[in-house]
């Protein structure tokens, strides 16, 4: 059996980031974005999906937390679709809820190599901690950019907009975790019958920064 594992380095004028994650994991992780909450989000992201998850940024935070944001969910995104390879055996599709108290959060993800993303959290507060709202489905849209998924993500219900955002990553996370779970056959789920390769700018952010290193490509696919 295969190990699903990659790393990602990243560097732009406008952050330094380096992700390494084994999918196949136990939920540990190493979180260190400078941005507490969003630290706190990626630590129950990675728990929930039970892959071992190593993030550490160095963004331009004394312009704001845009940039951090956005380039973390880049580089999140993109060593997903490293670790998935040519995303054979997956079960591709998943589905999950997740409640905090009073806050429903609804996730369904395709694993099919045609990036969308459709978020609605329903947030009215500024900022969470350091962390702008605005930025929260930005941050996911570019995950699944990068990583070659169709996601979306609604908040159903809450009135806390930090539960709110917390039930969304946890059911992310366990979409996630069914979509990539090994589905014990040897083929890729699609009528397709086959995944094409694809290079790491086919799944670039539209949003992403200037970059000052060159990446290596990632492999992925687009399946019906």
């Amino acid at each position: 059996m295969n190990t699903r594992t990659a790393e990602v380095n990243r560097v732009t004028s406008e952050s330094d980031i380096s992700v390494q994650l084994v999918l196949d994991g136990r939920g540990n992780s190493d979180i260190s974005t400078g941005i507490g909450f969003l630290d706190h989000m990626l630590i129950a992201f990675a728990l929930h999906a039970r892959i071992d998850l190593s993030i550490s940024c160095k963004g331009d935070l004394e312009v704001d937390d845009h940039h951090t944001v956005e380039d973390c969910g880049i580089v999140l995104g993109k060593a997903v679709a490293q670790a998935l390879g040519n995303r054979t055996g997956i079960v591709r599709f998943g589905t999950a809820y997740a409640a905090l108290d009073e806050a429903l959060a609804r996730a369904v993800v395709d694993i099919s190599g045609r990036p969308s993303a459709n978020i609605n959290l329903g947030l009215t507060r500024e900022k969470i901690g350091a962390l702008s709202c605005e930025n929260i489905p930005h941050f996911f849209r570019s995950v699944a950019t990068s990583a070659g998924i169709t996601l979306h993500l609604d908040v159903l219900k809450g009135d806390n907009d930090h539960h709110r955002v917390e039930a969304a990553f946890k059911a992310f996370a366990l979409a996630m975790r069914e979509a990539t779970a090994r589905s014990g056959y040897g083929d890729v789920p699609s009528t397709k019958g086959k995944s094409e390769s694809v290079n790491a700018e086919d799944f670039a952010s539209p949003y992403s920064s200037t970059e000052l290193s060159s990446e290596s490509e990632i492999s992925g696919g687009n399946t019906t």
